[in-house]
């Protein structure tokens, strides 16, 4: 239809954008209760150990069902799983609304149900992202994850911006029922989809140990994917500053749950300006030295958000760090999806997960552990300080990283256009 030919080239495939409107709305919801959650968290317990273990017990559900998620993303259906999932996540997130409701002081109820939520996420993303290259041809690929990244920091900004007026407004539970309303959206996108992508019978795995383990051998086997998933696991796991800003809000910055918001949200905000401009860039030329300037803008910003004692510099400074990691995600998202055949996907990307949610998961827990013993800005300053210096190391110990400037032509993809 000659209505979507200004839009990017991947929205222009019909399918593609259908999936892309659905998850605009639900990772709305869903940023919602990432931040809904630590207030919750923080106003029971008032203890900055408490904010780390929030990111504990959502990693530990991804590391012990990685390699199974995976493997169930290249042997089933793709869409059906994600339904499936979506519909989890819904039902985790109204049972934390009623919780709230119910005004219970005891936390580990909130920690079993974001664990359970993150058991749920750690099937679904395999499956979306593995989803993807089907969608849109491969020469759109690139285009796909950049408007993708759009669409998760416009999320990222509306979130947990909404989720502060809701707080301050009408209390914490409002932010978990929209967010388990928010589902419901792409579910209809995938019931409405056109293209029934499934994996040749030839190629699906078998139900074995030694299937599900073919993703982290293939990882193995592949330094330049290997090498941008440990550069991204460590540079998140010591600048992983989320978990503590309510501390922020409420003991350094005051400015109460409606600043908290847009503290949540600031990064997603220069992660929205930079994904919008790469929306329009067709390719990244020397991929590898961007990629490794990105990750020390990243660990710099973080640095000066650490110093913060102003709103504004604070907003500032962690507005960088999302325009960082966001130039940083859409080259490592290409980067391997053009290394990895469709048949091993869903694998790749459940190894992946356990590195780029790991990451920032375990690092929210030693955040807050050195916040509980030296003080939050000490926590911030030095995790910043660790990722340049990390990052540093990766770039020495894989040169090819730092060298990589070209992009393999991927198998074709099945997609649908207007």
């Amino acid at each position: 239809m000659r209505l979507f030919t200004s839009f990017p080239p991947a929205l222009r495939h019909r399918d593609f954008r259908l999936l892309w409107l659905g998850q605009l709305i639900s990772a709305s919801g869903s940023m919602m209760q990432t931040a809904a959650i630590l207030w919750h968290v923080y106003d029971v317990t008032h203890q900055p150990v408490a904010l780390g273990l929030v990111g504990l017990v959502r990693i530990v559900p991804v590391v012990g069902l990685s390699l199974v998620s995976g493997l169930a993303a290249d042997r089933f259906d793709r869409r059906k799983l994600m339904m499936f999932t979506q519909t989890g996540m819904a039902v985790c997130a109204a049972l934390l609304g009623l919780l709230a409701v119910s005004g219970a002081k005891a936390v580990w109820p909130i920690y079993l149900l974001a664990a359970l939520s993150s058991a749920f996420g750690a099937f679904d993303l395999p499956a979306r992202q593995s989803l993807i290259p089907n969608l849109v041809p491969r020469e759109d690929l690139p285009n796909a994850f950049s408007v993708n990244s759009t669409m998760m920091q416009a999320a990222s900004v509306a979130g947990p911006a909404l989720a502060g007026t809701v707080i301050a407004q009408a209390g914490v539970q409002w932010a978990y029922w929209f967010n388990a309303a928010s589902f419901l959206a792409v579910i209809v996108a995938l019931l409405a989809m056109h293209v029934r992508p499934t994996i040749a019978r030839a190629d699906r795995p078998a139900v074995s140990v030694g299937a599900a383990l073919e993703g982290l051998r293939f990882v193995r086997r592949t330094p330049i994917i290997l090498s941008t998933m440990l550069l991204d696991f460590i540079a998140t796991f010591f600048s992983s500053a989320n978990a503590l800003l309510p501390i922020y809000a409420k003991d350094i910055l005051h400015v109460g749950p409606a600043g908290y918001g847009w503290l949540y949200a600031a990064a997603a905000v220069g992660a929205l300006v930079a994904a919008f401009i790469l929306t329009f860039v067709r390719t990244i030329n020397k991929q590898g030295p961007v990629l490794i300037m990105a990750v020390l803008i990243y660990g710099s910003a973080t640095v000066l958000f650490g110093f913060s004692t102003v709103f504004v510099a604070a907003f500032l400074a962690l507005a960088l760090t999302g325009a960082a990691d966001t130039v940083s995600t859409v080259i490592r998202s290409t980067l391997r999806q053009l290394h990895t055949p469709d048949h091993l996907r869903g694998r790749m990307v459940s190894v992946n997960m356990m590195f780029f949610m790991g990451g920032p998961q375990l690092g929210e827990m030693e955040a807050g552990l050195v916040a509980a013993w030296l003080g939050a800005p000490f926590s911030v300053i030095s995790g910043g300080v660790a990722c340049i210096a990390v990052t540093l190391w990766v770039a020495r110990r894989w040169p090819q990283l730092w060298r990589y400037s070209q992009q393999p032509i991927p198998p074709a993809a099945t997609a649908s256009a207007d």
